[in-house]
């Protein structure tokens, strides 16, 4: 009997573990696609020219290291930034945390920066914006 309850328990918490990773989804797909178009072509091989940054999004050791303690443990690690789904979790725990409400524009800004201060500063960043919103709307255009 506990056996097929622990299985239970199990089946209901991956349940709601995937729908709630849907609704994530839903609510960052189309700027990650557009924003890994714009920083690696779609390629999670990708390595900038300095070689600081690498993977679909274009993911720094630092980025990495923020992840893992707004984590509150060691969750990532510098190799994860080449899995495009690792990446993705990454943009996703990052945006969850500094842009909750899921505002486009700051999430595209933030994004770019780094900066929790992007949107008071967006001169900084607004030639990475209007390229990643220009790819966003085509791929809503596709919809």
């Amino acid at each position: 009997m506990k056996k097929y309850l622990a299985i239970l328990v199990f089946a209901v918490i991956s349940m709601n573990v995937s729908a709630q990773s849907d609704q994530l989804m839903k609510k960052w797909g189309m700027v990650i696609s557009a924003i890994g178009k714009v920083e690696s072509n779609g390629n999670p091989k990708a390595v900038s020219s300095d070689g600081l940054y690498v993977g679909y999004l274009q993911i720094s050791k630092i980025l990495v290291k923020q992840c893992n303690i707004l984590a509150g443990y060691q969750k990532y690690t510098y190799n994860d930034r080449y899995s495009k789904e690792k990446s993705i979790q990454m943009f996703i725990d990052y945006q969850e945390e500094y842009n909750p409400e899921g505002n486009l524009e700051k999430a595209i800004r933030l994004w770019n920066s780094g900066d929790l201060k992007c949107m008071t500063r967006k001169a900084k960043t607004e030639r990475y914006y209007q390229r990643v919103m220009r790819r966003y709307n085509e791929l809503a255009e596709l919809k």
